[in-house]
């Protein structure tokens, strides 16, 4: 078999890094890019380059252009008292996208994992309870993930928090178009425990 050029395996290599990303992927996108013309090769790589001089908040630690970003810098978002909790930028992200919430947000980082040394003190933990207490929040979200971690997070800002403090975990259950016959028993029952009067 004709061996690549060093180039080429090397830039197949990076690419592989990306999850969900294998060999054959990264060599039919290289491949593919290796017809691209020289500037747009060169946009692509600077587009990359600038990934090293990405700020997060200080806040909350979403991505951001300064030291704060522009949902904590709003003061209509701080009037709401509310703060939603999340494991990590992707979830904020969606949550943001879907446009149903305008309070602040605050980025975990992660969940607690012992198994994994993943504690209180590996998590941004600290900085929300002092927020919730600098800002005067009244109202605290968890939109953690269903899991056995996301759970012990949530138990375990349920118990830090101010009692003061009103403390909800978003629901989970049936997806929207979802079929009861193809749910398995977990999604079951958080919906069954998520039930509302109609």
């Amino acid at each position: 078999m004709h061996e690549l050029p060093k180039i080429l395996q090397d830039a197949i290599g990076q690419f592989s890094r990306l999850p969900g990303v294998g060999e054959k992927t990264a060599t039919r996108q290289i491949l593919l890019m290796s017809n691209w013309s020289y500037q747009e090769i060169i946009n692509f790589s600077l587009a990359m380059k600038e990934l090293t001089e990405l700020k997060k908040c200080l806040e909350c630690g979403m991505f951001a252009n300064s030291d704060r970003c522009d949902v904590c810098l709003s003061p209509e978002r701080a009037l709401t008292r509310s703060i939603c909790v999340v494991e990590d930028i992707v979830d904020c992200l969606a949550i943001q996208k879907s446009e149903q919430f305008n309070g602040l947000y605050h980025v975990l980082g992660g969940v607690l994992n012992p198994l994994l040394g993943i504690g209180p003190d590996e998590l941004f933990l600290d900085q929300l309870i002092q927020r919730v207490k600098r800002l005067g929040l009244t109202e605290v979200i968890l939109a953690l993930n269903p899991s056995v971690e996301g759970d012990a997070t949530c138990s375990y800002l349920k118990q830090v928090l101010p009692n003061e403090i009103k403390v909800e975990r978003i629901g989970f259950g049936i997806p929207i178009g979802g079929s009861l016959e193809y749910l398995d028993s977990m999604t079951i029952s958080k919906a069954l425990e998520n039930k509302k009067m109609m």
